[in-house]
């Protein structure tokens, strides 16, 4: 799983600013989840090969007893509580303060690893002011320049050095693997209903596996010859030999399953409608490119008037997601779990599917025929020849010239005609442009 770095800090020492830098993107929140993650914000940082989730937090005030000041120091435990490894930021121009010395003093009581980032110091690599940050007992204070970008590989470098690189995966062998499928969803949506339902009265349980980091669960089980592997976000726990599922809203354990996963089972209460939560996460499964199906729970629960509406929310808030299959189910009454296995596996089979180079640039040429990509000045973008870039998600690149005018609707006209005629479905598809020379044009 991903590891997690929490940056921590009293206000305006530019926690804000490095968590940009992290996540290299100044729109990088990918969840901010109203009531439960005030002033908690979550985006996704890589450094190589290596991902990892930062979460920016407020101005911190461990002391704070009253207000929207003791909440703010409320979600900022929390996000140390959820952190394999924080960053304590400070400003080298404004010097140590109380505030920092009652951080520190909580931080070191926290178990958790703590790294001491002297933030605004360019050019102070080794200035004297540095040395008064020895006394916050942290550690050895590292200069950063969080606007600047500097230092911030060493930093996270040094975060990051107890987990391992993940391992280069085959995406050719996923089909002698377990399908990874996590289920996401908000509270009391039914998650733990629907576990109990696949994992007790199936009896498909074999064992639990636990993670490398934290105590996340993956529970592998069998159906219809097919093998899955459940990854844990509603909080399963064994107790004895039963396994139970507690209704307990993490936002970190949701994005670090949608990442492991292969498929994600978004769930919806029909009785709730899509909530912003819904779509926050449905955003952030679109962003991992990850496979998806829509459950809509409790579907027998509603009248035929609230089903059209639900339908229609559907439409308007969860639009960036229509190629995501939509399923009806009652997870209490065991209804349309039948279908909703064959959705998961045709995603799964649509995120892996194998696209031959010769089909890919015949597709492209008859979508160039029946529609020409937009003049751009004297340039008219000229498509000569497609192949697979990737899977989970799919990934085409086309070769050609001038290929950087072309405009985000040809991209989803082109993905149209490819979808169509590969049939798939329940999986987002991603089409890279790339201008130069056909390399095969000067081969003997």
């Amino acid at each position: 799983m991903k590891p997690v770095i929490a940056l921590v800090g009293r206000p305006n020492v530019g926690k804000s600013t490095l968590f940009n830098r992290c996540t290299k993107s100044r729109d990088a929140i990918v969840a901010d989840y109203a009531g439960l993650t005030r002033d908690r914000h979550y985006g996704d940082g890589r450094i190589g090969r290596r991902e990892f989730i930062v979460i920016d937090t407020g101005g911190f005030e461990p002391t704070a007893e009253t207000g929207i000041v003791k909440e703010m120091a409320k979600q900022t435990r929390q996000a140390v509580a959820e952190a394999d490894a924080v960053i304590f930021v400070t400003d080298v121009r404004a010097g140590i303060s109380a505030q920092d010395h009652d951080i520190a003093s909580y931080l070191r009581t926290s178990g958790k690893k703590v790294l001491l980032a002297v933030n605004k110091a360019e050019g102070m690599k080794d200035a004297p002011a540095l040395a008064e940050f020895y006394e916050l007992g942290i550690g050895e204070p590292i200069p950063i320049s969080a606007a600047h970008g500097q230092g911030i590989r060493s930093l996270l470098e040094a975060a990051l050095e107890a987990f391992e690189e993940p391992p280069e995966e085959d995406e050719a062998e996923q089909g002698d693997k377990p399908i990874r499928l996590a289920v996401a969803g908000r509270p009391n949506v039914g998650k733990s209903t629907l576990i109990n339902a696949w994992l007790g009265e199936e009896r498909l349980v074999a064992f639990d596996m636990p993670g490398t980091t934290r105590d996340a669960i993956s529970v592998p089980f069998e159906r219809d010859g097919r093998k899955f592997e459940l990854i844990d976000t509603a909080g399963l726990r064994r107790k004895g030999k039963v396994f139970e599922a507690i209704e307990k809203f993490s936002v970190v354990k949701t994005l670090q399953a949608i990442a492991d996963a292969n498929v994600v089972l978004l769930l919806v209460d029909a009785t709730q409608g899509v909530s912003d939560q819904d779509a926050h996460i449905a955003g952030y499964i679109l962003e991992s490119g990850r496979a998806v199906v829509i459950a809509i729970n409790k579907w027998d629960a509603i009248d035929s008037y609230q089903r059209q509406m639900l339908e229609r929310s559907i439409e308007a808030r969860l639009s960036f997601l229509k190629f995501a299959p939509l399923v009806h189910i009652s997870a209490l009454k065991r209804q349309g779990l039948g279908p909703l296995w064959k959705a998961l596996a045709e995603a799964h089979s649509s995120a892996f599917k194998k696209l031959s180079t010769p089909v890919l640039t015949r597709l492209i040429h008859e979508a160039v025929q029946h529609q020409q990509p937009q003049r751009v000045g004297a340039f008219r973008p000229k498509l000569r020849y497609a192949h697979q870039g990737g899977m989970n998600p799919p990934i085409v690149v086309v070769h050609g010239n001038s290929l950087e005018h072309v405009s985000d609707s040809y991209k989803r006209y082109l993905e149209g005609r490819i979808r169509t005629h590969y049939g798939l479905t329940g999986t987002p598809m991603r089409i890279e442009m790339r201008s130069g020379s056909n390399p095969f044009d000067n081969e003997s």
